[in-house]
C-alpha cells in the first residue's frame, strides 16, 4: 500500500501564496504520475496538477500561470506553489498517486482563500 500526507494548508488572503507538499511513503516502488486534485463545497472533485516521473506537467486551465508542480522521485514528494490565489482555489486538496493504473488519495488538506 502507498500512504500520502499532505502538509501546508491553511488560510491565506487573495493574491497570496501558499506551498503545498505531499510525501508517499508504504510501497512507492514505481509509481508514476503524482498530482493534485481539489474539491470544493458542493463541487466535485477536480484535477488541479499532474506530474510524470520525467517532470512533464499538466495543469487544469484555472490555475496555469499560477500554480506550478513539482517533484522529487528520489524522495517520493510532490509539491503545489500556489500564487495569486483567488477565493474560488478555497477547496480541500487530495495529493494523488499512480501505479499500474491504481489510485491512491492523500486524506486532504484544506484551502482556504478569503476575499
Amino acid at each position: 500500500q502507498v500512504q500520502l500526507v499532505e502538509s501546508g494548508g491553511g488560510l491565506v488572503q487573495a493574491g497570496g501564496s501558499m506551498r503545498l507538499d505531499c510525501e508517499a511513503s508504504g510501497n512507492t516502488f514505481g509509481l508514476s504520475v503524482m498530482g493534485w486534485h481539489r474539491q470544493a463545497p458542493g463541487k466535485q472533485r477536480e484535477l488541479v496538477a499532474i506530474i510524470t516521473p520525467s517532470s512533464s506537467k499538466i495543469y487544469a486551465d484555472s490555475v496555469k500561470g499560477r500554480f506550478t508542480i513539482s517533484r522529487d522521485t528520489a524522495k517520493n514528494t510532490v509539491a503545489l506553489q500556489m500564487n495569486i490565489l483567488k477565493p474560488e482555489d478555497t477547496a480541500v486538496y487530495y495529493c494523488t498517486a499512480n501505479r499500474l493504473g491504481q489510485n491512491f488519495w492523500g486524506k486532504g488538506t484544506q484551502v482556504t482563500v478569503s476575499s
